[in-house]
């Protein structure tokens, strides 16, 4: 069975959908490990429900960048974890992580990238910018983690269109659930193995 490691720094709803879609069957994997950057956040509470274990690794826990880096990925090291997903999590990964994780680590982002991806793009500020630019269309997209923001290459996206009334908030909920089950379907290839995309090692 799939070991999954989460990495999330807020309220953590995609960390919910994945634990649940586990729990159900949907997925046929566990979700073997939180790591949170902020010890306050939701997602920590969610995981505590959810009987999963949750790590705080942060600048707090590790102030050089290295040994962070490093902390991360012997933690995920530790519980044998094999596909790591970035949900919400709003630092980016280490050269430690990305060598040892190799086309295993995958994010979903609440837009149609490369359009509204990169530093800064992130939460509503990402719809935001979609609204300002009058597009027809919203959508989320899964994609591989390198290391820069939002540029590896895309596994799955979805398409949602925008309605006269949204407002940041209206499209990012409606979004939510496409973005929840999007992030489920791309762990399915990667089980499944019919994604030519994921390279196993």
């Amino acid at each position: 069975m799939l070991k999954i490691g989460v990495l999330a720094s807020h309220t953590g709803t995609n960390f919910q959908a994945i634990a649940d879609a586990c729990l159900t069957g949907e997925l046929k994997a566990s979700t073997a490990l939180l790591i949170c950057n902020n010890s306050r956040a939701g997602v920590m509470d969610k995981a505590a429900r959810a009987g999963v274990p949750a790590v705080h690794l942060s600048s707090t826990t590790n102030p050089d960048p290295a040994e962070l880096d490093q902390a991360i990925c012997q933690t995920l090291e530790d519980h044998d974890v094999e596909l790591v997903v970035t949900a919400g999590y709003m630092k980016k990964l280490g050269p430690a992580v990305l060598h040892r994780f190799h086309n295993r680590i995958i994010n979903i982002h609440p837009s149609l990238l490369p359009k509204h991806g990169g530093a800064g793009f992130y939460g509503t500020r990402v719809h935001e910018a979609v609204l300002r630019a009058g597009e027809a269309m919203a959508g989320a997209t899964v994609h591989l983690v390198n290391e820069d923001y939002d540029r590896g290459d895309i596994l799955l996206q979805e398409t949602l269109p925008v309605k006269s009334s949204d407002t940041a908030e209206s499209l990012a909920a409606r979004l939510r659930p496409i973005e929840h089950q999007l992030l489920i379907d791309a762990i399915k290839l990667f089980i499944d193995g019919r994604s030519a995309d994921y390279e196993k090692s």
